[in-house]
């Protein structure tokens, strides 16, 4: 069976009469044809190449659910991506109508600039979950508020992807913030959104699921010429990470030393060189010189060191029975003389019903729970400690502690 991709390329190489046509009006196949032609150029991507793109998205994207996870507070698995080349036409036969364009452009570690496409009704859930919604909001068609919080889910899910590829090539990676809108994809011209959608370009689709709200693909777009970069770049940092260094090569390409003939050994007993146990009477060189026999040594009987007088006591801990001395005599007190407390006077409470809060206005008089003289309340950090009276100190209000509530 032939695939759409395949179907548009044979269409594009046909005229009218139904023949091939192999004039000199075809469509060059380095240039994809223009938005109008069906042709895709396998040969700008080789195997190796699609293979490591798609696993820079795996991780990136592996970075992104767990980001997305923490928005929607729902169970968030996107899949092991699909990597392949395609066209604008290809996009158009893959993908539901309308759908939301978001736009990213790398502007720090990574030139270049890649498009995710994501389906209307699963922007609607997405956005209703982000909004403290079940998800079940999703009449109705997307405006500014929807656009504006999938720009923020995203700017947040290739924030985390961005920081993934710079722990992967060892740079520095940053992102502007992204910019979404609905796109009905029929009537738009290609070069309106971004230029390298005229021709072939790489697509990495991915299944996202979102609990049991969400069942659907997700679609990334990048450049042809972006993807080879990205190729490159995370190439030559893991080539560079796994070359040794120039003094490593340099240490294996050195010769092994000369080997060292073994002294006239003694006539005694002699144990052989265990694994593991350090050799007796060497110096402190320690191990024996690539290329050098391991040879039998003499255990040389060491004499044994004295040991040293040690003053040793039994532990003792401080009996924590009867009052503390510091509590008892208030020493040390100063060390939180000067911690602020908040003091608080309170006049009197009441309690009244929603209905006649509403009806609050200026000049409305609120009845509270003491009589006029009746000492107020003195709080400190909320806690009620002393009583007093209403004084007033010049012009301003003051109170006198008349009792202290133990």
């Amino acid at each position: 069976m032939l695939s759409q991709d395949e179907i548009n390329a044979l269409l594009a190489g046909m005229d009218t009469s139904g023949t091939p046509d192999t004039g000199s009006d075809a469509a060059p196949a380095d240039s994809g044809g223009g938005p109008g032609n069906g042709f895709v150029d396998e040969s700008l991507l080789t195997d190796v190449e699609k293979d490591a793109i798609g696993e820079i998205a795996n991780i990136s994207m592996g970075s992104s659910a767990t980001t997305l996870y923490s928005l929607v507070n729902q169970k968030v698995n996107i899949t092991t991506p699909v990597v392949e080349l395609t066209n604008w036409h290809g996009v158009i036969d893959s993908y539901e109508k309308p759908c939301v364009f978001v736009q990213i452009k790398y502007t720090v570690g990574i030139d270049g600039s890649n498009i995710l496409i994501l389906k209307e009704k699963d922007v609607l859930i997405i956005t209703d979950l982000m909004m403290g919604g079940d998800g079940s909001n999703v009449e109705g068609e997307i405006g500014e508020l929807q656009l504006s919080a999938i720009s923020e889910a995203m700017n947040q899910m290739m924030g985390a992807a961005a920081t993934s590829i710079s722990t992967m090539i060892g740079e520095k990676v940053d992102i502007s913030p992204p910019k979404a809108s609905v796109l009905q994809m029929i009537d738009d011209d290609p070069r309106d959104i971004a230029e390298f959608l005229t021709g072939t370009f790489c697509k990495i689709s991915f299944k996202m699921q979102i609990s049991d709200l969400v069942d659907s693909s997700l679609m990334q777009l990048y450049p042809v010429d972006f993807a080879k970069s990205l190729y490159d770049t995370f190439s030559s940092s893991t080539k560079g990470s796994s070359e040794p260094t120039a003094a490593q090569g340099a240490a294996a390409m050195a010769p092994p030393p000369a080997e060292i003939p073994a002294a006239p050994m003694p006539d005694m007993t002699t144990q052989p060189q265990m694994a593991g146990q350090p050799q007796m009477g060497q110096p402190q060189m320690g191990q024996p010189m690539m290329g050098q026999p391991m040879m039998a040594q003499p255990m040389m009987q060491m004499p044994m060191q004295p040991m040293m007088n040690m003053n040793i006591q039994p532990a003792q801990f401080q009996n924590f029975a009867g009052d503390s001395p510091i509590l008892s005599t208030g020493e040390n007190i100063g060390i939180i003389k000067d911690v602020p407390l908040e003091v608080t006077v309170e006049l009197g409470r009441t309690a009244k019903p929603i209905a006649d809060i509403l009806d609050f206005a200026p000049g409305t008089i609120i009845e509270l729970d003491k009589v006029a003289g009746e000492p107020v309340d003195v709080l400190v950090n909320g806690k009620f400690v002393a009583k007093g009276e209403v004084v007033v100190i010049e012009e301003s209000f003051g109170v006198r502690v008349t009792e202290i509530v133990q």
